[in-house]
């Protein structure tokens, strides 16, 4: 069966027709004839959106939101109060929840592809973690790459030293990540699911030469790294004390720059930096909220675009931007960089590009993130009919311009439904919800 999405409002496309067939958008016109084998999706005063590409998150994190003994940390206390402290409290039913609820908080927000940074990764029996992220998954029907994450030492973050688990030996990170890979990653254009290798902080949690290991075996089997770089000063201090060099000259000394690289925050990247970045082709998940909300500072976003650096957005876990939204991200980073340079800074539809093609691009989707014949049929239908949308001269650029709150009526991925009127397709969101609440009772209480 294919699908007739009939009057839907389409970014540069105006008003039309749209028909999805084999995962695909087949034909986009103003008008098309209904097929015999059609279903129709009455989409007058909707406005159709790209699926949205999340390409840093931690949902690990999705049950750990304003917790105020750390409400005024920076990024180093924050680790040891929040995540690294949580960890232990963490099993893989609890885990699978946690999941769920970050999935569907994502899909709400128009995203359909998400890269979890996930490191929650130690010496001993640990998978049953990482598989019940990969069950939850799937139970949500979103396209997810896992971010292989991990240490293979300790490191020179307060949270990891907090840690109450030691860390993998680098033989252990191979061959997990290899079992990882031959049984669940999925190089075709339509995969839901692909692994990328992602040690957790470039410059703390694995030496030189295990870095260098580490990028030999993701390019070997072509898989695309990522890591968490120069989110704080404190990076690039230890990266001159430790390698007599700059972080972004370590990151080339230990082949981890190139088109297949990107790096979450990079909020101190000096110029320098980014005609290195840019030269080298090495993309940025750019994280505003989570950014602001620990006090990390303001990335310089329009001089790394200007430097030729592929750009994409993303949401961070939620105990660093609790509103777990996309498009919050999106209107963030649209006023962000305004309000450091000047009102030309960034422009509605550059923003969209970045939080969709832009991030399906740098994950290695070229046939997503775009509303166009023979891509994929990734996108949602958000309702314009609210009240505070009434006003807009430009619908096209609610979600950018606006922010949430926005209802989504309908989410597609691979043109099957992954969301209905709201709701998902794939669990039961009230039972959930029970769940969740108790869980979170569990936790604060220790």
């Amino acid at each position: 069966m294919s699908i007739l999405i009939r009057q839907a409002r389409v970014p540069h496309l105006g008003v039309v027709d749209l028909r999805i067939a084999q995962s695909r958008f087949s034909d986009i016109a103003t008008k098309l004839e209904k097929r015999d084998d059609d279903r129709i999706i009455d989409a007058n005063g909707c406005l159709l959106y790209p699926g949205l590409v999340n390409t840093h998150h931690h949902l690990s994190q999705s049950l750990a939101k304003a917790v105020p003994a750390a409400i005024n940390s920076d990024l180093n206390h924050w680790l040891a109060q929040v995540p690294f402290a949580l960890w232990p409290k963490l099993n893989a039913d609890l885990f699978y929840r946690c999941a769920l609820l970050g999935f569907y908080e994502l899909l709400r927000s128009g995203v359909t592809t998400c890269a979890d940074h996930f490191y929650l990764y130690h010496r001993e029996d640990c998978l049953d973690l990482q598989e019940a992220l990969v069950e939850a998954a799937k139970t949500a029907g979103i396209r997810l790459v896992l971010c292989r994450g991990g240490a293979t030492h300790r490191g020179s973050h307060r949270g990891a030293r907090s840690s109450q688990f030691e860390p993998e030996s680098l033989t252990q990170y191979l061959e997990r990540s290899e079992d990882l890979v031959k049984r669940h990653h999925d190089a075709s254009a339509e995969s839901t699911f692909r692994v990328a290798l992602a040690p957790t902080s470039l410059v703390h949690t694995s030496p030189a030469e295990h870095l260098k290991t580490i990028a030999h075996f993701a390019r070997a089997r072509q898989l695309r790294l990522h890591s968490h770089l120069l989110e704080v000063p404190y990076d690039e201090e230890v990266a001159q004390r430790e390698h007599g060099m700059p972080a972004i000259e370590y990151a080339a000394s230990v082949d981890w720059l190139g088109r297949d690289v990107w790096f979450a925050h990079l909020v101190h990247a000096d110029a320098q930096a980014i005609k290195r970045l840019g030269d080298s082709g090495t993309g940025i998940a750019h994280c505003p909220t989570s950014n602001l909300r620990l006090g990390s500072g303001m990335v310089d976003l329009p001089a790394m675009h200007r430097a030729g650096m592929p750009i994409s957005i993303g949401v961070d876990g939620s105990a660093s931007s609790e509103s777990a939204s996309m498009f919050n991200e999106l209107m963030l980073c649209w006023l962000l960089h305004r309000g450091q340079g000047d009102a030309e800074a960034t422009h509605p539809d550059q923003v969209l590009d970045w939080g969709s093609r832009g991030g399906a691009a740098l994950l290695g989707f070229e046939e997503l993130g775009q509303i166009e014949v023979g891509q994929l049929a990734d996108f949602s239908l958000i309702d314009l009919d609210q009240p505070r949308l009434w006003g807009l001269w430009e619908p096209c650029w609610a979600p950018v311009v606006c922010g949430e709150p926005l209802h989504i009526q309908s989410l597609f991925i691979n043109g099957e439904p992954v969301l209905e009127d709201a709701q998902p397709k794939g669990f039961d969101i009230q039972a959930l919800r029970y769940a969740i609440r108790e869980d979170v009772k569990r936790l604060q209480a220790g």
